[in-house]
């Protein structure tokens, strides 16, 4: 019995050894073994290389070829070029050794999931909780450091170059405007474009909401800081992107808020295309909203890029894919809408060439009430009676000057 139990500790000892993820590279004397990647992350059969350097004491290179081992083959296997192969959902460690010196080594973990390699769309998992719209907190108190330099002024409308400080470092761009002839407190809002787009491609509702009595704040896109196209780089970047937006959105109410000119309770959001899809998020963290229009919104990236059949846009890796709405699902706007606390505009149209009317429609099922719901028989643009009716129902909701001054 006690060479038995011996048998089985050293085999739990060995076991431990090469299951040990972080540095199992022996460094003293003798020759160096890396692999690389330092972990691969694979939808079920998917695939992925390793590539294995071994270096000696010197840094010089050996091209010595090591043996590979998966430690639970139900995972992953692994050939012996170094090549893994998913198998089914779990977790489990890829061991290279040098074939003569078994105590130089080191290994990869392998994470397997059972999404589809396809890139279908996931289950997103209900509405979201309480830890998932934490993600979106900033400190309110923390200074604005508002800097507003004005542009021009037209038919009694202050145009401004705005910035203030990011929650997410740096900072945020856009612009105000002002109706700076009009007295007494003003209705807010704030605009958010699309995609492509950038706070100067909200001129003119921005402008004319302004004549209409509001004061507005338009912002641009954490994208439009860095080099584009692409606007979605489909990796985690776009996850961190979406959620430094809706903090820049809520320093935007902020900016408002801290206006003199402004009513507090009468503040709106408007956003259009992918801000609408924003806004539906947008709407679910915010409380201090009186009111929001999501025009040719939809659930969210995830929603807009997949279907049951899988993932629209070619090119793309199984892994990348994975990754990539493993990322994003979590933080899907048809998540957050639910979470609502203010009436909501949606509108959108039954011929968009860019938003499916199924997508569309999940966004409308999923906002609470209150809630209007506007079709029309128009494109992507919804034309001068999508503006009509927008423009009518914030004038009962916020104060906006109606269209037609009463007689």
């Amino acid at each position: 019995m006690k060479s038995a139990k011996a048998v089985v500790a050293v085999t739990l000892v060995a076991a431990a050894v090469l299951a040990c993820g972080t540095s199992p590279v022996e460094r003293t004397g003798g020759p160096h073994l890396t692999l690389s990647p330092d972990s691969v992350v694979l939808g079920v059969s998917g695939s992925s290389a390793l590539t294995a350097t071994v270096r000696t004491t010197t840094g010089a290179i050996q091209y010595v070829t090591p043996q590979y081992v998966s430690r639970d083959q139900s995972v992953a296997t692994v050939n012996a070029d170094g090549a893994i192969s998913a198998v089914a959902a779990g977790s489990t460690y890829v061991v290279a050794t040098l074939p003569d010196r078994p105590d130089v080594r080191d290994s990869v973990r392998v994470r397997v999931h059972a999404d589809s390699c396809a890139g279908a769309r996931p289950d997103f998992g209900g509405v979201a909780t309480a830890e998932d719209r934490a993600l979106f907190a900033y400190d309110a108190d923390a200074p604005l450091n508002l800097q507003k330099t004005v542009e021009s002024t037209n038919d009694g409308v202050e145009v401004s170059n705005v910035s203030f400080s990011s929650p997410d470092g740096g900072l945020v761009t856009g612009k105000m405007w002002d109706p700076v002839t009009r007295p007494g407190l003003r209705p807010g809002m704030v605009l958010m474009h699309g995609l492509p787009g950038n706070a100067s491609s909200m001129t003119a509702p921005a402008q004319n909401y302004a004549q209409h009595g509001a004061v507005v704040i338009a912002i641009d896109a954490p994208w439009n800081h860095r080099a584009a196209p692409p606007y979605l780089t489909w990796t985690d970047q776009d996850r961190a992107e979406q959620i430094r937006v809706v903090k820049d959105l809520q320093r935007a109410v902020d900016v408002l808020r801290s206006r003199p000119n402004v009513d507090d309770g009468r503040i709106a959001y408007v956003g259009f295309s992918w801000g609408g899809a924003t806004g539906a998020l947008f709407v679910g963290i915010e409380r201090r909203l009186k009111a929001a229009a999501l025009v040719v919104g939809h659930g969210g990236q995830v929603t807009l890029h997949t279907d049951p059949g899988g993932f629209k846009v070619p090119g793309f890796t199984c892994a990348r894919r994975v990754a990539w709405i493993r990322a994003m699902a979590p933080i899907e706007p048809i998540r957050f809408v639910g979470h609502a606390n203010v009436p909501l505009l949606l509108q959108n149209g039954t011929l968009d060439p860019f938003i499916p009317v199924a997508n569309a429609a999940e966004l409308h099922a999923a906002a609470p009430e209150p809630k209007t719901i506007r079709w029309y028989e128009t494109g992507h643009s919804l034309g001068p009676q999508g503006r009509i009716d927008r423009h009518e129902w914030l004038n009962g909701q916020i104060g906006l000057d109606p269209l037609i001054p009463a007689s």
